[in-house]
């Protein structure tokens, strides 16, 4: 959704295909970093987006092995690294898609289809030229079609059928446990912009706080699933309330295994982004760990900088093999950093899930942060901001800054 609206600010047409007929979908990576805040700024939705209800989550806390927490860095840090936002927004995912659409719409290139799935790739000469698509038509018919395009971009999650078929390649790295994530209601006052992580033996839990609700994530060996959903909610519900004794008396509020959705955890990259005609960003091109939150934006970070390098070549018709090769180029330093530390932080804790012990620190980098400040605000930088920030293009900016050449009315290329 952002690359088509920053596409479509610069004059290339655009359709997003989404197979639902909505946004509502829970659990969808809700976490807006401040590099994505400094981005919706930029567009001119900064304000738009505060409206928004959210929690801003100010401080993260962690258990210190001994029984206690401790917190491993205030957000508000980052002020004097002149960070505009020094927070982290939790917002449903839907509420933060339809202000994008509702932007994009306004744009004369752009072309949003709700309730289209695309089934595969259409190939022309040795290059990606499009998609067949299925959607949803009068009275519940289905409706097969096909969609040209200069520019296919792939922007499915981490199961994408249109990757595999791309035949690119992935690096699959181990991942030793696997999140169920479910809601528990949150009373008035309770624990305001601040993330938790409370351990126990075999498994430990995060909590983190919503408008209204507790988002939990119960974090336990990967490969489990099966098990926990045998042994049925009421030993679900004793896990959790041993896990977080203060919202025991809220437990209840779980009546099934049918509340509690399972995250299956990957980290992976592949190892080309492109075919000609083609292009993966997100995660359909590196999945990532929840572990600090940073999917989407570093997702976002990808749309922008595609938009970035390829709108003026997009509305001349020229994209290549190689003006696709450089977005994987620009976005890769960022992309390993941020996937070399959670990889650390996995190791810390395989070792606490596989023999049982407590969960202690999470991960060697955050224990050193600890003891050195300006590691502790280098931490939170790299996650809210990220190694190379990337910033709206001139052609889609809204905040008074002078739009640039590519600003042009009339017809544009295509891009799916």
């Amino acid at each position: 959704m952002v690359l088509g609206l920053l596409l479509a600010r610069a004059g290339v047409e655009v359709t997003v295909l989404e197979k639902h007929e909505d946004f509502l979908h829970d659990f969808r990576g809700d976490t807006v970093q401040p590099a994505t805040l400094q981005l919706l700024d930029d567009l001119g939705l900064g304000e738009r987006f505060a409206r928004l209800p959210q929690t801003r989550i100010t401080d993260v806390v962690l258990p210190d092995g001994a029984g206690g927490v401790r917190s491993i860095g205030d957000f508000g840090a980052l002020r004097k690294w002149g960070v505009r936002h020094p927070y982290v927004a939790i917002v449903p995912q839907w509420d933060l898609l339809d202000l994008l659409a509702d932007a994009a719409r306004a744009e004369p290139a752009f072309r949003l289809a709700m309730g289209t799935a695309v089934t595969s790739l259409v190939r022309e000469g040795g290059r990606v030229a499009g998609v067949r698509y299925r959607a949803n038509g009068a009275g519940g018919a289905a409706v097969d079609g096909e969609l040209r395009a200069d520019l296919t971009v792939v922007c499915t999650g981490r199961n994408s059928v249109l990757a595999a078929a791309a035949g690119l390649g992935v690096t699959e790295y181990g991942v030793p446990f696997d999140t169920w994530w479910f809601r528990l209601s949150r009373r008035e006052g309770e624990q305001v912009g601040r993330l938790t992580r409370r351990p126990g033996r075999g498994r430990f839990a995060i909590v983190i706080p919503r408008e209204g609700y507790f988002q939990i994530g119960y974090v336990a060996r990967k490969g489990t699933d099966g098990r926990l959903r045998a042994r049925g909610i009421d030993a679900f519900r004793r896990d959790v309330a041993e896990l977080l004794p203060e919202y025991a008396d809220r437990v209840g509020e779980l009546v099934s295994m049918d509340d509690v959705k399972l995250l299956d955890v990957r980290l992976n990259r592949l190892r080309r982004w492109h075919a000609e005609g083609l292009l993966c960003i997100g995660d359909a091109a590196h999945a990532m760990s929840p572990v600090g939150g940073v999917g989407v934006n570093l997702a976002v970070q990808d749309a922008v900088a595609t938009a970035a390098l390829l709108a003026g070549r997009l509305r001349r018709g020229a994209v290549r093999g190689a003006d696709l090769a450089r977005i994987r180029r620009r976005r890769l330093p960022s992309l390993l950093l941020v996937q070399a530390v959670q990889r650390i932080m996995h190791a810390d804790l395989a070792g606490a899930l596989g023999s049982g012990r407590q969960a202690g620190p999470a991960g060697r980098l955050l224990t050193a942060a600890h003891w050195v400040p300006v590691l502790q605000t280098a931490a939170l930088y790299l996650v809210g901001v990220g190694l190379r920030p990337e910033r709206a293009p001139a052609s889609a900016r809204r905040d008074g800054t002078p739009a640039g050449p590519g600003r042009t009315a009339g017809r544009g290329r295509r891009c799916r």
